[in-house]
C-alpha cells in the first residue's frame, strides 16, 4: 500500500466514511439520489457504494460454463447499475476522491451479514441500505436485509431509505 493510501484511510476514518449497500431496485437509487442530496457538497464525506451478488452453489448451474458465463452477465449489469449510481453522486458535488465503488460476487448465506463484515471491515460510520418492501409474508420466510443490518449493526448508525 503506498503512502498515499495510508494516508486517505487515515482521512477517512477521521472523516465521515458512508457505506451506500446497494443493488438495482428502485430503493437503492433513490438511497443514492438521499446521499446525494443530503451529502452533495460535504467535502469530509466518503462514499463507498457496495453492491455484493451472492455466488450460486456449484450445483446450480449444469456446467461450469454455464456458471461462468451467469457471473460475467451478473457482474455487466451491476457494473452498469453502478456506474449511474457514480454519476449521481458526481453531479451532487462528490469528488472522484471522495467515492469508491465495489462489486463483490461472492458465496454468501446471508446478504446483510456480507454487507455488515464489510462494513467492519472499512469501518463505516454510516451504513445505507433501500427497504426492498417485501410483504410481512415474505420476510417472515426470507428474512429482510434492512431489517438484520438495522439490529446487528454495530458502531455505526444505520439508514434505511424507502
Amino acid at each position: 500500500m503506498s503512502e498515499n493510501s495510508f494516508t486517505d484511510l487515515a482521512r477517512r476514518d477521521a472523516e465521515r466514511h458512508i457505506l451506500a449497500a446497494v443493488d438495482e431496485s428502485d430503493n437503492s437509487r433513490r438511497a443514492i439520489m438521499y446521499l446525494a442530496d443530503f451529502f452533495g457538497n460535504d467535502k469530509d464525506v466518503f462514499i463507498t457504494v457496495l453492491s455484493i451478488i451472492p455466488e450460486p452453489s456449484e450445483d446450480f448451474f449444469p456446467t461450469d460454463v454455464d456458471r461462468e458465463k451467469w457471473k460475467t452477465e451478473k457482474k455487466a449489469e451491476m457494473e452498469k447499475v453502478l456506474a449511474g449510481y457514480r454519476d449521481i453522486l458526481l453531479g451532487a458535488g462528490f469528488a472522484e476522491s471522495q467515492i469508491e465503488v465495489r462489486l463483490i460476487i461472492r458465496p454468501c448465506t446471508s446478504i446483510a451479514d456480507a454487507i455488515l463484515e464489510e462494513q467492519a471491515k472499512l469501518r463505516c460510520c454510516i451504513v445505507v441500505v433501500g427497504r426492498r418492501g417485501i410483504s410481512h409474508k415474505e420476510e417472515f420466510i426470507f428474512g429482510s436485509t434492512s431489517n438484520k443490518i438495522l439490529h446487528h449493526a454495530t458502531h455505526c448508525a444505520v439508514m434505511v431509505v424507502e
